[in-house]
C-alpha cells in the first residue's frame, strides 16, 4: 500500500539541490488501473497501482534493461523523465521525495512524502517551502501527466 502526499514546489531551500539524487525515466502502458514502466539509475520495473488519491494499492516487479525497452516502444503518451532529490524531514523519520522534471515539463517541481498510516498522512503539516497540496485534486498524478502532455 501506497500512502503519500504530494505538493506542488515553486522556490525550493538551495540545499535541496545538494541531497542525494538519481534519475528517473518512466512511461504507463495502461491508466486504468495504472500500469507504469520505470528506469531508476541501473533498474528497471514495472509497476501496478490501483486506484486511489492518498492511498491505494501498489506492486512492484523487477525487469530487465531489455524488458524494459521493449515494454518502453509499447507505452501510451509519453516518457517522463525527471530528477528526484531525496530530502531528510527534519525532526521525523520521513523523507521528501522532491522530483524536478525534464523535458515536456521542464520545470514542473513536485514533492512527494510517504506515510505508514493514512492518519499521519492527513495529520502531516507540510514544510513551508511547499506549495499547493494537489494530492486529492489527481491533476499531477504522473499516469495523468505522460498522457496529457501540457500544463
Amino acid at each position: 500500500m501506497e500512502i503519500e502526499r504530494k505538493y506542488l514546489i515553486t522556490a525550493p531551500p538551495q540545499e535541496c539541490f545538494s541531497c542525494p539524487c538519481r534519475s528517473i525515466e518512466q512511461a504507463y502502458l495502461c491508466d486504468d488501473p495504472v500500469v507504469r514502466i520505470r528506469r531508476d539509475g541501473e533498474r528497471y520495473y514495472l509497476t501496478y497501482k490501483g486506484r486511489g488519491l492518498l492511498a491505494r494499492e501498489e506492486a512492484n516487479l523487477p525487469l530487465n534493461e531489455a524488458s524494459y525497452r521493449h515494454l518502453l516502444s509499447k507505452a501510451d503518451g509519453i516518457v517522463l523523465t525527471k530528477k528526484r532529490y531525496c530530502i531528510p524531514l527534519e525532526g521525523t523519520s520521513l523523507t521528501i521525495e522532491l522530483d524536478v522534471f525534464e523535458g515536456a515539463y521542464e520545470g514542473l517541481m513536485l514533492a512527494e512524502v510517504e506515510f505508514p498510516t493514512e492518519e499521519e498522512a492527513l495529520a502531516f503539516t507540510p514544510p513551508a517551502w511547499f506549495g499547493r497540496d494537489v494530492t486529492f485534486t489527481g491533476e499531477y498524478q504522473n499516469s495523468r501527466l505522460a498522457l496529457r502532455p501540457s500544463r
